[in-house]
């Protein structure tokens, strides 16, 4: 067993997001218009975005997270994500998964998201 955190069989949680796909950066910036009703930053600066898939037939899948199981609009933020992404030119169909792995922390944040919330 390797003592490096996040690590299972030698491969990390979080998948890599299809960074080479013309309609990253798009699919980026929709993701970028969803805030969470409780933090007054975007849900892709919170890190709350794990990963962005875009098949070569441009289908968009999401898997994301949320800052606690417990968050009130647990239900409805993946919705919220989909309806974003949807009526981009280009997009065929979107998926949003929720995952709780790992768990979110304060170190996925983008140094703009903790200068917006005061943690730098």
């Amino acid at each position: 067993m390797t003592d490096m955190p996040n690590q299972m069989e030698g491969a990390p949680l979080i998948r890599p997001s299809t960074t080479d796909h013309p309609l990253h950066e798009t699919v980026v910036e929709a993701c970028r218009s969803v805030y969470d009703p409780e933090i007054p930053v975007n849900i892709y600066d919170l890190g709350l975005v794990y990963t962005i898939e875009i098949s070569p037939e441009s289908d968009v899948s999401v898997v994301m997270t949320l800052t606690a199981p417990g968050c009130p609009v647990a239900g409805e933020m993946p919705g919220w994500v989909a309806e974003a992404i949807e009526p981009l030119p280009g997009v065929r169909t979107v998926n949003v998964e929720l995952t709780w792995e790992p768990p979110w922390g304060m170190d996925m944040m983008s140094d703009e998201a903790r200068l917006e919330l005061g943690f730098m």
